[in-house]
Parts: structure tokens; sequence; C-alpha cells
């Protein structure tokens, strides 16, 4: 479904992102692991159209999307939850999700998404009126993920998820993000949370200073002694 080749990215005169590959296959939930500046966000951002390529390609069902803009990229299927959420705090949490509908035309559609939103995340049912800034961090991040949800994604990039979350409430969308995955949503999923992102996760990149440093199946890197080390506070 999506394939990135070679993909180098700068910031300004700095490249932070160096020949990173990787693939996913539809129905995949995938994890994308790396210490704080590894460049994991920036990927997200350029698949996204939030940032351009220095050099490589982007192929999402066959189409090369590297030049293409945000509004295209969202158009053909792929949606992102951002770090930070980006709620907009003095809309309402019917308005927010609506928003994630914006290019939908199909109205029967746009009532399903709402209904799975709602579904997943039955605290927003009862105060779709509540201003959305008046929520807590982990229910503006489940808003966030049912607003994504609004836009039928074909791959949802996923950006922190559990960023700033107590750990129950980490939990509670770890625990979403494997009922989407039941559902046969394909993600990429980007995580400081390393040990729950590849309990969940199919596959994993490992990323280290822009680089690719390992990858393979989340089940086995879970046992790899360096993955351990490094990032599961294991010995």
């Amino acid at each position: 479904m999506l394939e990135i080749k070679n993909l180098c990215v700068k910031y300004d005169a700095i490249r932070v992102v160096h020949q990173v590959c990787l693939n996913i296959q539809k129905g995949e939930l995938i994890a994308l692991i790396g210490a704080n500046g590894a460049g994991k966000s920036t990927i997200l951002k350029t698949i996204s159209g939030l940032m351009r390529p220095e050099s490589g390609s982007i192929l999402f069902e066959g189409r090369d999307i590297s030049k293409a803009s945000s509004h295209s990229i969202v158009s053909q299927g792929i949606v992102q939850v951002p770090e930070g959420r980006q709620i907009f705090t003095k809309m309402t949490i019917r308005e927010n999700l609506m928003l994630g509908a914006y290019l939908q035309k199909d109205k029967e559609k746009v009532q399903r998404n709402f209904d799975l939103a709602l579904t997943l995340f039955p605290i927003l049912k009862d105060r779709l009126r509540q201003l959305a800034g008046t929520m807590s961090g982990g229910e503006q991040q489940m808003l966030a993920i049912g607003r994504a949800m609004m836009g039928d994604p074909k791959l949802l990039l996923l950006d922190e998820p559990s960023m700033g979350l107590s750990p129950l409430m980490t939990q509670q969308v770890f625990s979403v993000l494997e009922q989407l995955k039941s559902e046969g949503i394909t993600m990429l999923l980007v995580e400081q949370n390393a040990y729950d992102a590849l309990e969940i996760s199919d596959r994993a990149y490992i990323l280290e200073t822009g680089h690719n440093s390992m990858e393979g199946k989340s089940s086995s890197l879970i046992e790899d002694p360096q993955i351990k080390r490094a990032y599961l506070g294991g010995d």
C-alpha cells in the first residue's frame, strides 16, 4: 500500500532523514520507533505532504505522492493524527468530529464513520455539545483519533498518541488501536512507548539519527537484546 524508497528530508540545511526505506501492506500495523530526534515525526509529515523530501520517493497505492499537496494526499485516503492532538479547542466535540469528514461527500459513509467514532469512544457520545478545550488530555486524544476516522482513512498515521497520557489512558488508547487493527485499518504508528508499540504491531522499523537501523517482525524485535537495552529498559 505504501512504499518509501531512499527518503531524504532536510530542515533548512540540516538533513534529518537519510535514505530511509519502509513499506506497509494493507491491513498491517507498522511501528516506527526511535529516540527523540531520530526523524520519526518528520517522516510522517513528509508522507502527509506537510514537508517536502530532498530526494527519494513515496508511493501510495502505486502512485508517487512525494510532490502532492497535503489536501490531495488526504483525499487519497491518508489521514494523520498529529502529535499533541491539535484539536479545535473552541469548537464542540461534534464540530471537531465533523471537520474530519470535510472532504467526504457520501453522507451514509459520514454517518457510518460517526457511529464508529462514538462506538470506539463512548465517552464522547453524551458530550457532543461540550467544548473540546474543556476535555482532559486523554479525552482530547480520543477525539483526535475519532476525528481522523471521520476521514475514512485507507492509511492512518499516528504521531505519539500516548504522549502526556496517564498509564490508564495510554492503555485505553492502545486498546482502541488494537480494535482498529481488527477492523482492517492500515496504520503507521510513531511511538516513544516502544514496548506497547511492539506489542500491538505486526512489524517495526527502528530509526537511529535518521537512518534505518533495524526492521523485522515486532514479536522478534521485542525479544532482541539490543532493542531491550536501547528501548525497553531491559538488560
